[in-house]
Formats: C-alpha cells, sequence, structure tokens
C-alpha cells in the first residue's frame, strides 16, 4: 500500500465479517492493499476483502485512491457518493463484473400485472403486519395506508403537543410550502430517499422500476422508502418540532442519527431482496458478460464464435467459466467513521 499520511494501529475484519452488504465510510482514507481495500483514519485502519462487498458508500471527508476504486471496479462493487450516513445521494459508478440478476428479477415482476401486484400487496402487507391483504386491490391499500398515515400523525400530534392541521408540501423544495412541521417532514423525507436510492443503485437494482409508483426516475425508491417513514421521518418531524428545530440540518441529522442507532441500511437490502426474491430465495445472477440468444437464451462471451468451434481468443482476460462474480452478500452494514477533524489553519496571506 501507498504513503499514508498517518498510522493507525490495524484492525482486521476478516475473521468478525463473513459476509458484507455495505461499508459506510465518513472522515477516512480508502486505499488498496492487494486484494483488500484499506480504509483508514486517526483511530484505526479496517481491512476488508473487496470481493465481500456489496457497495461503498463514500460520505463527507473521504479520499480515495485510484487503485482502491479499480479494485472495487474488477471486484463488482458499488460505490456511491453519498451525504452523512447516505441521508444524500450525489453519484454511483459500477464494477464491470456486477450482475443484472436482481435487475432482471425486478423489471420481469413490474412488467407483469399480476406479479406487480403481489409486489405491491407486500410493501403493503409489511405496513400491516397481521392483517390479510391478500386480495387486496391497489385503490383499497392506497385507502387503507390513507387512514394509517393520518393516525399516525394524529398519534405524534397527541404525544408531542404540536399542532397538526394537515399535509402540505412542495415537490422538489423541502421548504417551499407549510408551516415549520411540514417543511421538517420534507426534508427528512428527501433525505430517507437518498438513502434508499443509494442502497437500490448500490445493490444493482433499478430506482425507476417502482410497483406502487409509477412515471419516475426514482419510482423504486419512493415504493421502498414509503416503508420506513411511519418508523423514522414522521416521529422524527414532530420531535424536532416540539423542540422548536426547524431548519432542513436538523432533519438530516436526526434521521442520520436514527440510521446509525438502528442499521437501517441492512434492513433496506434484506427488505428488497425479500420482495424481489421468488419464495425468499436468494436471486442467482447469471455469469457476468454472456451474450443473448434468440434460442438459448444466454451463451458465453469472450468465444471466438465465427467457426463454430468456440475457441476462446488469446486476447480475452479470462475464460467465460472463470468470469467473476459479484460475492453472495449478506445483511451486514459496516460504518467506518473517522474522528472530527481538527479546525483548519488560517489560509495564507494573498500574495502582494
Amino acid at each position: 500500500m501507498g504513503d499514508i499520511w498517518w498510522k493507525a494501529d490495524p484492525h482486521d475484519l476478516h475473521r468478525v465479517v463473513d459476509r458484507v452488504s455495505s461499508v459506510y465510510i465518513e472522515r477516512s482514507h480508502l486505499d488498496r492493499d492487494e486484494n483488500a481495500v484499506v480504509i483508514v483514519n486517526k483511530k484505526q485502519t479496517v481491512r476488508l476483502p473487496a470481493a465481500m462487498i456489496a457497495v461503498v458508500l463514500l460520505g463527507p471527508g473521504t479520499r480515495v485512491t485510484h487503485g482502491a476504486i479499480r479494485l472495487l471496479a474488477d471486484s463488482g462493487t458499488a460505490v456511491c457518493w453519498v451525504g452523512e450516513q447516505g441521508v444524500r445521494m450525489y453519484a454511483a459508478g459500477l464494477g464491470p463484473a456486477r450482475g443484472a440478476g436482481l435487475l432482471h428479477r425486478q423489471a420481469w415482476l413490474v412488467t407483469r400485472p399480476k406479479e406487480r401486484l403481489s409486489v405491491a400487496r407486500a410493501m403493503y402487507g409489511m405496513r400491516f403486519p397481521g392483517e390479510d391483504v391478500s386480495t387486496a386491490t391497489m385503490q383499497q391499500l392506497r385507502g387503507r395506508e390513507g387512514t394509517r398515515i393520518r393516525r399516525l400523525y394524529r398519534a405524534h400530534a397527541r404525544r408531542t403537543g404540536v399542532p397538526w392541521d394537515g399535509r402540505v408540501y412542495k415537490a422538489g423544495d423541502a421548504f417551499a410550502a407549510g408551516d415549520d412541521l411540514n417543511r421538517m417532514l420534507s426534508a427528512a423525507n428527501a433525505a430517507l430517499y437518498g438513502i434508499c436510492h443509494a442502497v437500490i443503485v448500490g445493490i444493482g437494482a433499478s430506482p425507476g422500476l417502482g410497483f406502487v409508483h409509477t412515471g419516475s426516475a426514482i419510482s423504486f425508491v419512493l415504493d421502498i422508502a414509503d416503508l420506513y417513514k411511519a418508523d423514522y421521518t414522521i416521529p422524527l418531524a414532530f420531535d424536532l418540532a416540539a423542540k422548536g428545530l426547524r431548519e432542513e440540518r436538523d432533519a438530516r441529522l436526526g434521521l442520520r442519527d436514527s440510521i446509525a442507532e438502528t442499521k437501517l441500511l441492512g434492513r433496506i437490502v434484506t427488505d428488497i431482496k425479500a420482495l424481489l426474491a421468488a419464495d425468499g430465495a436468494d436471486i442467482d445472477a447469471p455469469a457476468v458478460g454472456e451474450l443473448w440468444d434468440e434460442r438459448l437464451g444466454a451463451v458465453p462471451s469472450c468465444v471466438n464464435w465465427a467457426d463454430g468451434s468456440g475457441a476462446f481468443p488469446r486476447d480475452c482476460d479470462t475464460p467465460p467459466d472463470a468470469a467473476p462474480r459479484t460475492a453472495d452478500m449478506g445483511d451486514e452494514h459496516i460504518a467506518v467513521i473517522g474522528p472530527e477533524f481538527d479546525e483548519p489553519a488560517d489560509p495564507p496571506e494573498p500574495p502582494r
């Protein structure tokens, strides 16, 4: 590994963690050491095998080397640039070895009305534990959800003593409409969307293929975020309003702290896989780099098909049966957060 501007006692996670769905990094340096990524800050050094990480979330104060990004890409690991604890989603990159099994499954489900309705019912069923929604129509489910949310608003209003006169918001601007409570709800929801967006992209699903929502590039993000508003953003907004806190930053930081305490990122991964997988089974990602065939479905790439021999060309990096695969990730989430930075020194005097 290259020179690092400080040293720390190594903390090896190889024996502790067998499967990691996501790694969140903040105020740290990300480097490469052979086939491991190394996360370094002033408190610790953490080593993780690159092939055992599904998504790396790069938070504020993080810097990363070209070698680390190349290793993560070769390992099929998604990299997302996010805000604190993932509450904003800025950009994402996917490695070339990522399989499309989850995406194919999602597209198959969303394009078939019967299967799409089943997934939508499952989403609503998660909000109504113990209730049978197997025969409910979408109209009935929307009505029950509206009633549930109104009850939640009234319950939190009684709990906190904050007046509630109804939901008012303006899409795209958390502070454009409504009273302080409504603006805090909008700000907290916007942060939650960023978290869900980062996780969805990170595990290889599509943010645009929604089951309840449709027509938006983040329809699936809205679907997934709705599963957690009752537990996170609604009580948070009432609590902040009761304390007289009314800035967007207050909502973002409050949600960040709740995420860290309850390990929401791992829960999102588990829920998405449960919704998209048939009977809870793992989605088997096909070998990466295959070619579509109208009769056979898929055939290997990196094969010379001109003479029908299927000979493996010499200029291909690896034979088809050795194509890299993304490791089957579990539902764990690791956060590596460095200490607060020292106060910056005064800037130098400009030249005269």
